[in-house]
Parts: structure tokens; C-alpha cells; sequence
């Protein structure tokens, strides 16, 4: 579903990703794991087309995005579902109209189907009935909520989540993580989670993919990767103060 080979990019002499390859399966749970500011958004970005690499090629479902045009990367993205952090709602907005937003711009869809669809979504990440609130009544929690309802209105085969746990306590987070799970359980398809949370990892992946200086270090088996005996990936992974990982 998803394919990364040699991608390298650079924002002038820092060089954020170097030749990393990196793959997701049909009916897959991936979670991309690394320290914060290793590029794992940036990654993110080259997956929907926001960015372009400086060598390597990014294929979705197949195709490449460099032989694309604008108007064809611009349609590929209406396949994809995108919960960013925060949930990235429309401040001025209801989060029934937030929801309801990429209907209402990719398709031709009546009010009663888009009502359907959005209250159905919205039942599913337990928000029905909220759907008159603006986002600022809302929590942190029910906001990433919502955002996840909006991820899956075009109904994706590939969600993307950039840091769906940040800010949320532990409590909310083990609780979005489950309900992550639930959705793809009754949805399938191929969810990528970016993540530098190592419980919302145990509890969504299925793979891991972990990023480090530019590198995919390691990726495999989520239960693999939890026992590995790669110095960093262990240390990463255990939260440990000893190892190649410090506070630069």
C-alpha cells in the first residue's frame, strides 16, 4: 500500500532523511516510531505529496508520486485519511461541519447521505449527538476524535496519524488507541500511527518501523522489535537513560 524507496531530503545542510526505505501492507497497523525531531512528520508529508524528495521515490497503492501531476496527487489524497495532532479542526466551524468537510469538497453527495455518513462516523468514535459543539468546547480527547471521524468520512484504504496521542493524559490515550484498533478492526485497510509513544505503540502495532538520525535502524514485528538487540532500538524502546540516545 505504501512504499518508500532511498528517499533522502534535506533542508539545507540538515539532513532529515537519509535513503530510507520503508514499506506498509494491506490491512496493516504500522507505527513509526523515533525521538522527536527525527522526521517522522516529514516522512508523513512525503507519503501525501506535501513534499517531494531529493532522491528516492514514494509510491502509494503502486504508483509513484513523481510521475504524478498536481491534479492527480490532489485526487490521491481524497484515498487517504489524515487524523493530525490536535485533530486540526476548523476553528469557526461545529464538528459537524468539520466532519462533514471533505464530503462536501471531494463529492457530489447529497445532505441526507453526507448526514448518514457523518453521523455514522461520529456514533463510531463515540461523539453522536456532539456534533452542535464548536471545537473549542470540546477536550483534547474529543477533539483528536473528531478528527479521526473526518479522517474516515471518504473512506480510506490508508489513515495516517501524526502523533495522535500528544497532550492527551494516559488514560485518553490508552482509550484512543483502543478505539484506533476497534475501527480498523472493522474497517481493515492501512493505518500508519507516527509516533514517539512506546505504550500506543504496544497497544496499535502490529509492525514498527524505528527512525533515528535519518535511518530506519530497524522495522519489523512489533514482538521482535520489543526483544531486539540493536543498541538503540532497545534503549528507545525500554525508555532506558543508558544507551547511544541523549539529550542532544
Amino acid at each position: 500500500m505504501i512504499e518508500l524507496r532511498g528517499i533522502s531530503k534535506r533542508f539545507v545542510d540538515n539532513i532529515v532523511l537519509d535513503h530510507v526505505d520503508f514499506t506498509v501492507q494491506d490491512g496493516e497497523t504500522m507505527a513509526l516510531l523515533g525521538p522527536s525531531g527525527v522526521g517522522k512528520s516529514v516522512l508523513l508529508k512525503h507519503i501525501i505529496g506535501l513534499l517531494r524528495p531529493d532522491s528516492g521515490e514514494v509510491l502509494v497503492r503502486g504508483r509513484a508520486l513523481s510521475a504524478m501531476s498536481r491534479r492527480e496527487i490532489l485526487a490521491l489524497r481524497t484515498e487517504l485519511g489524515v487524523m493530525f495532532q490536535d485533530g486540526a479542526l476548523f476553528s469557526a466551524m461545529d464538528v459537524y461541519d468539520n466532519v462533514a468537510f471533505p464530503l462536501r469538497q471531494h463529492t457530489e453527495k447529497g445532505d441526507e447521505e453526507i448526514a448518514e455518513i457523518v453521523n455514522r462516523r461520529m456514533t463510531e468514535v463515540g461523539l453522536g449527538g456532539e456534533g452542535a459543539k464548536m471545537p473549542n468546547e470540546l477536550s483534547g480527547g474529543m477533539r483528536k476524535r473528531a478528527g479521526f471521524a473526518r479522517a474516515l468520512v471518504l473512506d480510506p484504504e490508508i489513515v495516517l496519524f501524526d502523533e495522535p496521542d500528544s497532550g492527551l493524559d494516559p488514560v485518553r490515550t490508552a482509550l484512543l488507541c483502543e478505539l484506533i484498533k476497534e475501527i480498523h478492526a472493522e474497517n481493515g485497510g492501512c493505518y500508519v500511527v507516527i509516533t514517539h509513544d512506546i505504550m500506543s505503540a504496544r497497544r496499535v502495532a502490529e509492525h514498527i518501523s524505528v527512525l533515528w538520525r535519518g535511518r530506519i535502524v530497524e522495522s519489523g514485528p512489533a514482538e521482535e522489535l520489543f526483544n531486539s538487540d540493536n543498541a538503540f532500538v532497545r534503549q528507545f524502546l525500554s525508555g532506558e537513560s543508558q544507551g547511544p540516545l541523549g539529550m542532544e
